[in-house]
This record gives C-alpha cells, sequence and structure tokens, in this order.
C-alpha cells in the first residue's frame, strides 16, 4: 500500500476529528499533497492541499476557517485538523499525492489515491 489514509469515524456537529495519511517516501518525496472529499451521488470535491516543504497551503472556500493541512517534517505524512465539523461534511475522505512540488484544487493534476477514510457528522 503506497497511501494509508486512517482518523475518519463518526462525531457530532461542532466536533474535530484529525485525519492522517502515511506515504511511502517514493511517492511522496518533493511532491505536493492533498485531501479531497466524495459525498454519496456527488463528484469528488477539492478540500485542501500543501507544497513538497509544507508551504504553499489552499484549502476549500467551504472549510477555510475550520481545517488545517500540515504534514510531517520528514514530509511523508499529511494531516487534515477538521474543527467545528458540520453535516455537510460527512464524506469519504480521500489523501492525494501530487505530480509536482506545488498542486492545485484539479484533481487531475494528483497521481497516486490513498483508499479514502469515512467522517460522519451528526446533527
Amino acid at each position: 500500500v503506497q497511501l494509508q489514509a486512517s482518523g475518519g469515524g463518526l462525531v457530532q456537529a461542532g466536533g474535530s476529528l484529525r485525519l492522517s495519511c502515511a506515504g511511502t517516501r517514493r511517492i511522496v518525496s518533493n511532491n505536493a499533497m492533498g485531501w479531497f472529499r466524495q459525498a454519496p451521488g456527488k463528484e469528488r470535491e477539492f478540500v485542501a492541499t500543501i507544497g513538497w516543504n509544507g508551504g504553499h497551503t489552499r484549502y476549500a472556500e467551504s472549510v477555510e476557517g475550520r481545517f488545517t493541512i500540515s504534514r510531517d517534517y520528514a514530509g511523508d505524512t499529511v494531516y487534515l485538523q477538521m474543527n467545528r465539523l458540520k453535516p455537510e461534511d460527512t464524506a469519504v475522505y480521500y489523501c492525494g499525492v501530487a505530480r509536482k512540488a506545488l498542486a492545485g484544487g484539479d484533481r487531475h493534476d494528483y497521481r497516486y489515491w490513498g483508499q479514502g477514510t469515512l467522517v460522519t457528522v451528526s446533527s
């Protein structure tokens, strides 16, 4: 397994969760990483991205100010801290490794994907 996501679960609205995604160094080194999500019946949508060195973070407008993306010093693991969760945040969350050092919100910019982790926010 090249990318392993974890940390999903059931949480009440207003609560917090932290997602993690660990990748093999061969595919994550020097590349941007990101989080996307897919709700039932909807397209996969961009959530957040972070550059190869931990800078250049960008967020979807719907999560700006509530979610924070980061990556560890070695760069192998990316995190998504999700605060003040809302029912509309319910989705399967996927981590991805981009083709380049910096990336945006286009999922086609990402070459590798993890298996997804389910986040359910109850009202």
